[in-house]
Formats: C-alpha cells, structure tokens, sequence
C-alpha cells in the first residue's frame, strides 16, 4: 500500500472538499479536485486564489508559496482523472447511495494501493467498504469545517480496515498540521457523536418555547465560552445535514436524546435549512450569507422593559466563593451591600476574599486603587440576616440543598421589608419549591450566576409561575447595571445551561465506558474540533464529580428520560471519593496542595 501519499485527489468541492483540497495544496501535495458540476470546480478555485490571497495579505504565506499552491490544485469532472491518485478523499452528498456509487467507480480506476477515505461524520465506514473490492483500503478521514482552520482529524477504521492505510493517513494528517484522533466505527465518532446530542437537545428546547433562540444561543456561549450558540451552528452545518446525523445516531443507539428533534424535520422540508439557504433558525442577508438579519421573531429591543422595583441596596446570603463573588459584582456597581454568614467571623473571612480579588485587579491593571477602596466600603459584613431588613434586593447563595434554601428563605421572608426582591441562585432546584417557604411567592425568582461570578457575564432569570412581571423587570434591569447578560428561562431542572451541558458531559462518560475513546482523545476532539475552552473530562474534574452527578440525577427525575440516566462510572467515582481537582483525582490524577 503506498504511503508517500504525494497526489491526492478530492471527490466533491463543496465548501469542505474546497477547504480539504487547500489544505492539502499548500502542504505541498499534487491535488486533483473533481466535482460533476463545473459551477462548483470553478467555485473552487476562486475561493482557493481568495484564499491563499488572505493568507500573503496576512503575512501567514508568501506570494512564491501561494503560486505554488495555485498550481499544484487542478479540477476535473471526469472520476477518471483519479486514476493517479494514491489517496482519493470523498466529501459528496451524505447519502449512501451517492458515496457507494463513487466508491464503485473509483474501484475500476484507481491503482489497487491507494487509499479510499470517506469524508462522512454520519455513515458507517464498514457498510461504504463492503461495497469496494478492497475494503482493507477504505477508512474515514472526517476533517471538521472550515478545515483550513480546524486542527482536529478523526482516523476513522472498520473491522475491515489495513493498518498500513491508517498508519499513512494518520501520518498525512500530521504533516498538514492537524491533531489526528484514532476512532472506531460509529455514527458521528467522537466529536459530532457529542456534539449533535447537544445541539439536538438545544432544537427541542427551542421547539418547546422554553426560551427564544438569542437566548438559548447567549447561554451557552457566555455560560460555556462557546464560539457559536447550537442554533446558530446548526444553521452553520446545515439543518438538513445536522438530521441526517442525527439519523444515523438514533439508528445505532436508540437512545431518545439522539432521535431528531421535529423541528430539524420540519425546517428540513420546507428548505430552511440554513445559512446556504438564507434561513434556517435565524434569517440571513442572502443564502450562504454569514450576517443574521431581523425577522419577525427578532426580540424587540424593548421587548424585556415594564415597570419594575427601585433597588439601592443589596443583600447576599452566604459565605463561600460564590457569595463573595456576587457581593463584589453588587458593590463595583455601585449598590451598597450587606453580605451576611452565619457568624461575623465567616461575614469577615468572605469580605476578606473580597479585598484579595480587588487587590488582583489593581495589580493587574483592571481597577484603580480608589475604586477598591470605594467598593470595599460599600460592603457590610454581618453575621446574621436580621441585618437585611431594609435592602431592596436579597440574593441568596447558600448550599445546593433544597430543605436549606427553603429554610434560609422562610427566614427572608420574615426579616426583609416587604416588595424586597427574594432571589436564589440555584443552579439546578425548583425555584417554585423555594418560593413556597414564604408567604410572598410573588416575589421570588431564580437568579442564577456563573463561576466566578466577578468573571462570568452571563446571569440565567429563571421566572416561576407564581413570579411577578415588576419583579422579572427588576431583576432584568438589575442585571444590566452589574454589566451581566440576562436570559429568560422557565423554573425547570438544569435552565438552559445544565439542561444543555451535563447531557453532553454524561454522554463522554458513557463513551469512555464503552472503551470507545479515550480520555485525552475525546478532550482533544472536543477542543479541537468542537470549539470547546475545555474537554469534557477537564470541565468534570473542576466542576466536581459529586456536583456533576447531583445535577445529573436532578435532571434523570425532572425529565424521566433513560438518557439522562447518570452513566454508572460517575457515581462509581463519585462513591470512591474521587471528586476531582478538590481531592486530588477524578477521570485524572492532580498534585495535591
């Protein structure tokens, strides 16, 4: 089986075989790109010269380099011109059909050496081989979009495959610069194995009206440090394309998570599959347009405004980091604050948290010295609630546990004046249930920060159905004045972030149990393939594997969805004290300090 790998030609010059055949072009290898339609060879080629002219402009190639490359790509619409190939990489329609069909053709063209690679993130490798002659040469090459920019490539093998083929392929892959990941056979691999869970969860909870679009997109993206809101990219890979996958999930795994959302079927069939064309979940300028554009289900700009409640001063319940992290984001803006503990001593030591993040800020620049000195003054510590009878604002931060909560709150409800705003910050309990504990449910909303509060911008309102409108508007003004950005979502398990992520992080868990992957390469993937600040296992070992597991089994019992279903090797963990970062081992080992 050849390995030198030296001319390459790619089946299929949409916008990934154009991206796929750049790559390889610059890289120094002789690439053929055949495409039967002549729109798209010279599409092509245009959008290779625009390209590589970027790339001298930005100083990352010179003009010989790009010249180069210019003449090492040439088009055809002949199969045929294949025949010299030692390695063909098919990124055609993803369907069945039309990839057996041009693995047959190629079968009666090219040298019985060369490789056969299968651009599919969604179909089987092993069921396109079968139907070559030489099904020990075909294997899965899945470059992610735009493949000039994205490091990550999935190796796919078949039980069919020769390891010679993978050992070259993934020897390319390295020479192109990219990160190659070896996976098995199975519908999405490990990236869009992970990520269209996700994003098929983020469609249905639009198609709920649990909350808009810009809002499930913002959540993500600030909560999460996404590049790109799941619908937004669902409109970016194409709705017709993200079902397809979604398809071929459901097939294999019958697991109700993966089973398209109506939504992507319906948007399918009426052609709004996108950006290429024009409209999908958002309304672009053109069709294959980047710019979204206002439509009638564009939020006006004053849709969230109405008649709230006047607040100066704000309360914090709590000791921890997160308290004292809130505290500080009140006080910078400039509300007076009373944080109180359970004790003046633990007020103190949280106060003194305060003043060391402060100090950081100064020495980094971010803060003067004043404006420490006039924050900290702002902040009253006390060590009990009694001291919270006249602020307008009282936010709690408190344990993750529901009887404590209800009991702090039962305890506001005496202590604060009344038309004081009662707010909790739970991540993951009903919101309602608390609000019970008092005789002004009325009054009482969800809001939930992010650590680290002073950091995270994004601040998830969660309304009940008991919640007053001017104490929504309240809340929605409070957060603009603290600089955070605030999304609307119902009192359900999880709000939008959780409800999103911890699917995603329990569906790695189960994909390391099934020893389909492994850590660092299902991290990897997700970085590099997925945007992702951090891989999964990296965000369980800081959130916390005894966190993670509770917010898992508070989304099994709201939804009742097997799904959802803890995977057994989190709560084995969980059992054994491997907590994390906190306690030195999680999925990963740390050094203690």
């Amino acid at each position: 089986m050849d390995t030198s790998l030296s001319t390459i030609a790619v089946v299929g010059l949409g916008t990934m075989g154009t991206g796929i055949a750049e790559v390889l072009a610059l890289a120094g290898r002789e690439v053929i790109g055949i495409d039967i339609s002549e729109a798209a060879a010279l599409g092509a080629v245009a959008s290779l010269e625009a390209s590589t002219a970027r790339a001298v402009g930005r100083g990352q190639i010179t003009e010989q380099e790009r010249t180069d490359a210019l003449a090492r790509f040439r088009t055809s619409d002949d199969l045929r011109t294949a025949a010299d190939a030692e390695l063909v990489i098919e990124v055609v329609p993803e369907t069945y059909e039309i990839k057996q069909q041009v693995f047959r053709e190629l079968d009666a063209i090219v040298s019985p050496t060369a490789i056969l690679a299968t651009g599919t993130n969604a179909l089987s490798v092993t069921r396109l081989a079968a139907e070559s002659q030489h099904p020990e040469r075909v294997l899965g090459l899945h470059f992610f979009n735009p493949a000039p920019a994205m490091k990550l490539v999935e190796v796919v093998s078949s039980v069919l495959t020769a390891p010679p083929a993978v050992e070259a392929v993934t020897a390319l892959a390295r020479e192109l610069g990219k990160e190659p990941v070896a996976v098995g056979d199975r519908p999405g691999f490990v990236a869009d194995g992970l990520l269209f869970g996700y994003l098929n969860q983020a469609a249905a909870m639009y198609e709920a009206n649990y909350a808009s679009r810009e809002d499930i997109d913002a959540a993500m993206k600030l909560g999460c440090g996404l590049p790109m809101g799941p619908l937004a990219l669902l409109d970016l890979i194409g709705i017709d394309t993200a079902r397809t996958v979604l398809e071929a999930m459901y097939a294999e795994s019958h697991d109700r998570l993966h089973a398209p959302a109506p939504v992507l079927g319906q948007l399918s069939s009426a052609g709004l599959t996108g950006r290429k064309a024009g409209r999908g979940f958002y309304t672009y300028d053109a069709p294959g347009g980047q710019a979204a554009v206002p439509d009638a289900l564009t939020p006006a700009a004053d849709a969230a405004s109405g008649a709230g409640r006047d607040v100066a001063s704000v309360g914090v319940a709590g000791s921890g980091t997160m308290a004292s992290g809130i505290a500080e984001v009140f006080a910078k803006a400039g509300y007076d604050v009373v944080l109180a503990a359970r004790s003046q001593e633990k007020a103190d030591v949280a106060k003194g948290r305060i003043a060391k993040s402060l100090e950081r800020s100064v020495t980094k620049g971010r803060l003067t010295a004043e404006a420490r000195d006039e924050t900290l003054a702002r902040i009253t510590a006390a060590g009990s609630l009694d001291a919270f009878a006249e602020v307008d604002l009282a936010v709690e931060a408190v344990a993750e546990d529901l009887e404590i909560k209800r009991q702090l709150f039962a305890a506001l409800d005496k202590v604060c004046r009344p038309g004081a705003v009662l707010a909790t910050t739970t991540s993951s309990l009903p919101v309602v249930a608390i609000a019970r504990a008092t005789a002004r449910p009325e009054d009482v909303i969800g809001m939930h920060f992010f650590n680290p509060a002073p950091a995270m911008k994004l601040v998830e309102v969660v309304r009940t159905v008991l919640t007053a409108d001017d104490v929504h508007a309240t809340v929605r003004a409070v957060c603009a004045r603290i600089r955070k950005h605030p999304v609307d979502c119902g009192d359900r398990a999880g709000f939008i972030v959780n409800a999103l992520l911890f699917p995603y992080l329990n569906n790695a868990i189960k994909m390391v149990e099934q020893h389909y992957a492994s850590l660092d390469d299902i991290d990897a993937a997700m970085k590099l393939g997925g945007g992702y600040p951090m891989g999964p296992f990296e965000l369980l070992d800081v959130v916390g594997l005894d966190v993670s597991l509770a917010i898992e089994k508070v989304l099994h019992k709201e939804f009742r969805d097997p799904g959802l279903a803890p995977a057994p090797l989190l709560e084995h963990l969980v059992a054994a004290g491997c907590l994390g970062r906190k306690t030195g081992r999680g999925f990963r080992e740390y050094a203690r300090r």
